[in-house]
């Protein structure tokens, strides 16, 4: 069984810059907006106020690669949460979906070198996607978005270090 994901660590560190975006995928709504709620409140756990983050919906997570890109390319967001379930059922239709997710939000994160993050669950049954929710294995909702600010502030770091000459 997976466990929950690292804690950010703790190190003084700026107010995060710039605004977010969270993009939930509709399908398996009632999971998808407990993420959506769990990421809305660690950004805000992380100073990031209601005021500089945007919310999309999408239709599931397949969808969520494009939606990221499409963000990534205005360059508004100093990082990008995704968040979705897809739920194994009885089709291999899961593994195309999961991994068409993983992939696509990989690529956008290295084409356009902005933070994306990956707040999908992907589980074999409904009871494990809620156990991800906030249940007894975490909520990847709140982890992705830590993980978003971390990164913001990493590459936020590694831009000024390359501009002022520092490695």
């Amino acid at each position: 069984m997976a466990g929950r994901a690292p804690r950010t660590p703790s190190r003084p560190s700026a107010a995060p810059a710039g605004r977010f975006a969270v993009v939930a995928a509709r399908f398996n709504e009632a999971i998808s907006k407990k993420l959506a709620d769990g990421a809305m409140a660690a950004l805000g756990e992380g100073g990031v106020g209601p005021e500089r983050v945007d919310v999309h919906w999408v239709p599931g997570s397949f969808e969520l690669p494009l939606a990221a890109m499409t963000l990534a390319r205005t360059r508004r967001y100093a990082a990008i949460v995704c968040v979705g379930v897809v739920i194994r059922g009885e089709t291999p239709h899961y593994e195309y979906v999961a991994s068409a997710a993983a992939q696509g939000l990989s690529r956008v994160a290295l084409e356009t070198r902005v933070p994306v993050t990956f707040g999908v669950i992907t589980s074999l049954t409904e009871e494990q996607a809620w156990e991800r929710a906030g249940g007894s294995v975490g909520h990847r909702g709140e982890e992705a978005a830590r993980a978003a600010l971390e990164m913001a502030g990493w590459m936020r770091e590694a831009r000024a270090s390359r501009r002022s000459g520092r490695r």
